[in-house]
């Protein structure tokens, strides 16, 4: 019963990820007038993305006199502003062969005003440049495209009170040159008081919000209400904002940022073989990622152009959407209450379950060592398998390897995540019952390959040392249903108290999920503590599926942001998504050897996906090299 149960639960929980993971359809073109239609947007993006336009081509200056017609037609009275370029700007422009004398970033700044001149006004921006070699329908045509279609929608909407300003920066690519000849020459610089910004690292997927200003609690609260009705819901984190500061990436959001204003960074990351790449063309752009960034944009924007007070800098809050139904939101301090409810629950199931069972402390201690393990061993498999794909860290040596990992980073995401799953599997089916030794033989040759291939790695060392001193624990013996789950959910919880100690913003990715777990661990106590009654696994099931879904569809873009260069990413989400199966873990031999076979089918076939990904994505000829 329960291997059928943690079966279809994973599968359940696998296609709630898929489904929820899709960009809405694009609107048709009989789309109201006040709503955002892709199709509406699609004929600019076919324009400006018709060839590569970077600065200084023959093709950019073709685009920059189109947007300037558009923009005109539109009544936006746009102007020029042209801004020095940088020195960084002028390295890269030489770099491939070309010459800088006499190029500048060329802004198109265009102005709908608003009813009261004296309201700080709301800028919407995109760079309307590509890289050399690329059509940029994504990075950034669908931006640009985007804007235009926004503000005609928001024309259709009657006069605002704000003025909104329409900032199409130049020279993003280089050095984001434009953006900060905007925010630091420009007049109307000072009367900005929120941007609502638009990017792409790919070709597809759901857009997502993944910076905003500084002090971003009212941020958040507007962003939240003005966006559940757009197509596709929100889709924002608190983690994904608090990761992207830490991250060297910039964006012309970045200057206004520094600058202290208030306001959203959008983007969407899936299809990553677009980016920067020949394939960026019109054709090949998920015209759902369009409808989906276009949608957000509009409504955040309108919404800061008629709300009565823009949002303040105060403190950032805690958030996350939940598969893009709404934004759950709170002040960080709250995270300490809901680990301390998650703590009482935990303690309760543990009372039921000890008068019940005879369960003991020793058990959940073994519970939180398998847990441990699972984190340990999980990176060194992680990143195994992801070497297996190509060059990782700083021996990726140069923008043409990147962006052919870029190509095959869905190999290495279907691979690396099977390695996962294949360490859960190893952790379900029980580590003694497999053979210690031939755990802990695997380990050593998945380590030694990623020393090999990826080059050392003292944490990967360190994960190794002791993934092979848990395999080997004499004491480490499997635990039991309540002794594992329990030991799973107190691991998560305590890892969730430090995060809340140090960085509350990330820390709910491990407190939302410890304390789903810990709930349907008390809901199961009370229904039949012993574990054996059908009814009390359905907490549990249900747990895993719907939570499961989300740090499914949660992981998804984990690795696409930062797996390339930290693959062990995931085993948080492989502990998390262990930690709500755990109870459904079969005790019978012929079950146990059914996961155990399945983990070493998994983790060969992630093997295979990642090493496929090699012929699937070879490296460019030389003349179809792509300069930055």
């Amino acid at each position: 019963m329960r291997l059928v149960l943690l079966i279809a639960a994973l599968a359940a929980a696998l296609g709630l990820a898929v489904v929820t993971s899709q960009s809405p359809r694009p609107a048709s073109l009989s789309t109201p007038a006040v709503d955002f239609s892709a199709e509406r947007a699609m004929p600019d993006v076919r324009r400006i993305a018709a060839r590569p336009h970077p600065v200084g081509s023959l093709e950019h200056a073709l685009v920059q006199a189109y947007l300037l017609g558009r923009m005109t037609d539109m009544g936006l009275q746009p102007t020029l502003q042209a801004g020095v370029l940088s020195p960084a700007a002028v390295a890269r422009i030489e770099k491939r062969g070309d010459s800088a004398r006499g190029l500048r970033a060329v802004n198109i700044v265009g102005v709908l005003p608003g009813r009261d001149p004296a309201l700080p006004a709301v800028v919407m921006m995109a760079h309307y440049d590509s890289v050399p070699g690329s059509p940029g329908a994504a990075d950034d045509a669908s931006g640009v495209a985007a804007i235009l279609e926004a503000v005609r929608a928001i024309k259709a909407r009657g006069p605002a009170e704000r003025t909104l300003v329409v900032l199409l920066t130049d020279a993003e690519e280089l050095n984001l040159d434009g953006a900060r000849a905007f925010f630091s020459e420009h007049p109307l610089r000072d009367r900005v008081g929120a941007v609502v910004n638009l990017e792409a690292r790919g070709g597809g997927g759901r857009a997502m919000m993944f910076e905003t200003g500084p002090g971003n609690a009212e941020t958040i609260a507007q962003f939240a209400r003005a966006t559940r009705d757009a197509s596709g819901g929100p889709s924002s984190d608190s983690l994904a904002v608090f990761v992207y500061r830490l991250m060297p990436n910039g964006t012309d959001f970045t200057i206004a940022a520094q600058r202290g204003l208030a306001g959203v960074n959008l983007a969407f990351i899936g299809r990553p073989a677009q980016y920067h790449s020949p394939t960026s063309t019109p054709e090949a752009l998920d015209q759902g990622s369009l409808q989906h960034i276009g949608s957000l944009a509009l409504e955040t924007a309108d919404h800061f152009l008629r709300v009565d007070a823009l949002p303040r800098a105060t403190q950032n809050a805690v958030y996350g959407d939940l598969f893009g139904l709404a934004v759950v939101r709170y002040a960080p301090g709250v995270g300490w209450l809901l680990l301390a409810l998650a703590a009482g629950l935990t303690g309760f199931a543990a009372w039921r379950a000890r008068h019940a069972t005879g369960l003991r402390w020793a058990d959940v201690g073994r519970g939180v060592a398998g847990g441990l393990w699972l984190v340990s061993s999980g990176l060194v498999l992680a990143q195994a398998v992801r070497v297996l794909g190509g060059p990782i860290g700083r021996r990726i040596d140069s923008p043409e390897t990147y962006y052919t990992l870029l190509r095959r980073l869905p190999w290495m995401e279907a691979g690396v995540g099977l390695a996962l799953l294949a360490a859960v599997l190893v952790l379900l089916a029980g580590r003694a019952w497999i053979g210690r030794r031939l755990i802990a033989g695997v380990l050593i040759v998945a380590g030694v390959l990623a020393a090999i291939l990826g080059g050392f790695d003292p944490v990967g060392a360190g994960a190794l040392v002791v993934a092979l001193a848990l395999t080997f624990w004499p004491r480490g013996e499997d635990e039991g249903h309540w002794g594992g789950w329990l030991g799973l959910i107190g691991l998560v919880l305590l890892a969730g108290a430090l995060a809340q100690a140090a960085a509350p913003e990330a820390a709910h990715l491990l407190i939302w999920p410890g304390l789903a777990a810990a709930l349907a661990a008390a809901a199961s106590a009370l229904i039949g503590a012993r574990l054996t009654r059908r009814a009390a696994l359905a907490p549990p099931v249900v747990a895993a599926v719907l939570v499961g879904g989300w740090l499914l569809g949660y992981g998804h873009g984990i690795f696409l942001g930062v797996g390339m260069d930290l693959p062990g990413a995931l085993g948080l989400i492989a502990l998390l998504l262990a930690m709500l199966a755990r109870p459904l873990a079969p005790a019978a031999p012929s079950a146990r050897g059914t996961l155990a076979a399945a983990a070493g089918a998994v983790l060969l076939l992630g093997c295979g996906l990642s090493l496929a990904g090699r012929a699937a994505e070879p490296p460019p000829a030389a003349d179809a090299v792509v300069v930055p």
